[in-house]
């Protein structure tokens, strides 16, 4: 493995995110939901997904979803 490596660190919030996309794209291709709504809310999830990783590298108390692998092991 390379010292870059990533891991996910909170799996729930990995859970619920990958079930938003996955539900909203199968909405938008059953054109349940129009393409600007899809793009919206797909950005939203990102958004929040990228947003909760860079807070945790910047101190703030927030369990992200993706992180560096713990060396502890």
């Amino acid at each position: 493995m390379t010292k870059n490596a990533i891991t996910v660190v909170n799996v729930p919030k990995a859970a619920i995110a990958l079930v938003a996309l996955i539900c909203v794209s199968v909405l938008g291709a059953l054109e349940v939901l129009e393409g600007d709504a899809v793009l919206a809310i797909i950005s939203s999830v990102v958004g929040y997904a990228i947003g909760n990783g860079v807070a945790a590298r910047t101190g703030q108390a927030v369990e992200p979803i993706i992180g560096k692998r713990s060396t502890e092991d």
